[in-house]
């Protein structure tokens, strides 16, 4: 167990504020074991727990009578898997609103439109989102971001006990995902071809979003292709970066660029199972820019609507520029030891008004370029970034 008290202390900071509080990731990212690691630490101030997982029979029988199980309850009540029981939004809407509040709620799931939905008219006002993702640099040491890049950050696949085995577990998850989640989000293709989907997605990481291709390859609407991106997306599996259009007279790009948001599902995807073999892979570039835009991302604490790209057609092009208020930052991927200042990073510069410009690349050093432009190397992501 890798300890991940950055996620603790702000659902302890979210529980406060507010009376329920919705912990969503990806199956198997740690949500279960995160809130363990909560009711650890109310524990140690004699405040009460009570858990319910609703994938445990015994649990569902619990809540048969939902409102006469859980209105006695005091302190932090944890319902994990509530996608199960969406009938329990309304009941929470009237536990939340009693005064003074006896009790507050953790509701875990796999994030779905379904889930979203529930919970957002049913709890408006009431409830706070946490979005887990995967173990970054500051949980396994910024010294492991070699193996971290390779494996990607689902604890039980960086915590295998060799490349082997982290290779087969992810293997294992993409199956149980194409087999059983992705057809619970709506997407109706069978088992074999959400494979080929998920796989072609792999090929386009980092690439340009082109709906009309990937829908002539399936035999599909583009508008259907863009819905399963979004399903995919709302489960985070994919991770889309929006373009930026403040210059509308420029011809800039319009569509989303895409990712698969974990660099070891990336790779499982791809067939990579070792750091030699992705050396020499073609995507190599594009893994390196999908693992460091995602460890940038969460050291700067960004939201997802902060984080863009920017391209214009033939011309400059920005890798992440996230935008708080007046504060302007912009980043570029490189998979080289050795970066340099570019025309295309001096035109990002001017054209966007970044407060700075950091090359994020592979190499163990950082170092100024020149003015406003450094890079950064690998390991000092989490020294070198500072938060927003």
């Amino acid at each position: 167990m890798i300890a991940r008290p950055a996620h603790v202390a702000e659902l302890v900071r979210k529980l406060d504020a507010n009376p329920v509080v919705a912990l969503l990731g990806a199956r198997q990212v740690g949500k279960t074991t995160l809130a363990g690691m909560l009711a650890s630490t109310l524990a140690e101030t004699q405040r009460p727990v009570t858990s319910f997982d609703l994938e445990d029979p015994r649990d569902l029988a619990r809540l048969d009578e939902p409102t006469l199980a859980l209105e006695p309850l005091r302190g932090l009540v944890i319902i994990d898997e509530i996608q199960r029981r969406p009938d329990l939004f309304p009941v929470l809407r009237v536990l939340a609103d009693r005064r003074p509040r006896p009790a507050r709620f953790l509701v875990l799931g796999s994030a779905s439109p379904e889930l979203l939905r529930q919970g957002s008219e049913s709890l408006a006002g009431r409830i706070s989102f946490h979005d887990l993702g995967g173990l970054d640099l500051a949980e396994v040491g910024p010294e492991r971001w070699r193996r971290l890049w390779l494996r990607g950050g689902f604890p039980r696949a960086w915590l295998a006990r060799n490349n082997e085995a982290s290779a087969e577990w992810r293997r294992d998850f993409i199956r149980t995902f194409v087999e059983r989640d992705l057809p619970s989000l709506g997407i109706s293709l069978p088992p074999r071809l959400l494979h080929d989907f998920w796989t072609m997605l792999a090929h386009y990481h980092g690439q340009i979003w082109n709906g009309a291709e990937l829908g002539r390859a399936f035999g599909i609407a583009h508008t259907t292709v863009r819905r399963h991106l979004d399903r995919m997306t709302g489960a985070y599996v994919m991770r889309q970066l929006r373009p930026w259009r403040e210059n509308l007279g420029k011809r800039v790009v319009k569509s989303p660029k895409v990712y698969i948001a974990d660099s070891g599902l990336l790779h499982a995807l791809l067939d990579i199972p070792t750091a030699r073999d992705l050396a020499a892979h073609p995507k190599v570039g594009a893994s390196w820019e999908g693992f460091a835009l995602e460890q940038v991302v969460r050291r700067l604490g960004a939201r997802p609507e902060e984080c863009y790209f920017w391209a214009v057609h033939g011309g400059p092009e920005l890798d992440l520029l996230v935008v708080r208020g007046r504060r302007r930052r912009g980043y570029e991927f490189k998979r080289t030891d050795a970066p340099r200042a570019t025309a295309s990073m001096h035109a990002a510069m001017r054209h966007l008004g970044l407060d700075q410009l950091d090359v994020v690349h592979v190499g163990n050093d950082t170092f100024p370029l020149t003015d406003g432009v450094r890079a950064v190397g690998g390991g000092d992501i989490f020294t070198a970034v500072a938060p927003l």
